[in-house]
């Protein structure tokens, strides 16, 4: 069973994907969570992209420190599976843990999506897969012989925010917020009460109330005194 009980793990990703990074972010902020992943930015893939975290850290060294095996990309890309978000670190390092041709194999299988914390290459190529992805930098420097591939599995640091894996990735055109897979009960029923907060607002002024109004009757912000 999923983190939420009574819920597949594939019923809950369903239910977590229906909810934008900016209310996720809102939820955690009410319990006093951080979470939200900062300084990558999206390279490839549209829509909202949600799934259980698989880590996995590099090292980066000189051109030639490491033998080519060590990269490791075919591990990244076949632990890029449907309902999973890989997520990468090389702590930061302008050096390519993954092109386009890795992107392509990783589309192919049906890969949720890659969160780098390092950079990727051939942008052009991975926007074309429609895979999702974020990283931190973009750069033509090929990992092969720089880059080591020390751990999958692990705790890993991407964008300042400690991910585990198994916590839960949403990632959408505005931001990437992880959860910790032990809360994420708590903080789904803070997103969806958020949510439905929002929608009250919107409905309000789209029936042609003021914002002020609107937000007031919703309890959003509180009326002008």
């Amino acid at each position: 069973m999923s983190a939420v009980d009574g819920l597949s793990d594939e019923a809950l990703l369903e239910r977590c994907g229906k909810i934008a990074s900016s209310t996720w972010s809102d939820a955690m902020d009410s319990l006093g969570l951080g979470g939200l992943v900062e300084g990558l930015t999206q390279r490839g893939g549209q829509g909202r992209a949600v799934g259980f975290a698989v880590t996995a850290q590099q090292v980066a060294g000189e051109f030639g420190q490491f033998d080519r095996s060590e990269f490791g990309v075919g591990k990244l890309v076949d632990a890029a599976r449907p309902g999973t978000m890989l997520m990468v670190t090389s702590n930061g390092a302008v050096v390519s843990s993954m092109g386009g041709i890795a992107a392509l194999a990783a589309s192919k299988q049906g890969a949720t999506g890659v969160v780098i914390d390092g950079a990727c290459r051939d942008v052009d190529e991975i926007a074309a897969t429609g895979l999702w992805m974020a990283t931190r930098h973009v750069t033509p420097r090929t990992g092969k012989t720089r880059l080591s591939l020390v751990e999958m599995g692990g705790s890993v640091l991407v964008g300042g925010i400690r991910v585990t894996a198994g916590d839960l990735v949403v990632a959408d055109d505005t931001g990437i917020v992880v959860i910790p897979r032990g809360r994420i009960a708590e903080v789904l029923a803070a997103a969806e009460k958020a949510l439905a907060v929002d929608e009250a607002v919107e409905g309000g002024v789209r029936a042609g109330k003021p914002f002020a109004e609107a937000a007031a009757a919703a309890n959003y912000l509180p009326a002008a005194g």
